[in-house]
């Protein structure tokens, strides 16, 4: 025997199908995209911005530490 599921069918309106821009998703991945809408965004400062700077300076001259020499020169028991 052979079972089939009946589909739901709905009508888009031409307007919104002529903006391009209708999404359909399902409501849990909708619900989870208004939770990310409530996080605020991160705006580093420009000392922040700075730092940065130069630790990427500093990682592309190979100045790093592994986790297990910083955490000697910390003084970490380890």
């Amino acid at each position: 025997m052979c079972y089939v599921e009946k589909m739901n069918t709905i009508t888009i309106p031409k307007k919104v199908a002529a903006r391009g821009d209708l999404v359909v998703i399902p409501r849990k991945d909708y619900e989870a995209l208004l939770e990310l809408k409530r996080l605020k965004e991160f705006s580093p400062t420009v000392a922040q911005k700075k730092a940065l700077v130069r630790a990427e300076q500093n990682f592309r001259k190979g100045k790093t530490l592994s986790y297990h020499e910083l955490a000697k020169k910390l003084e970490f028991a380890g």
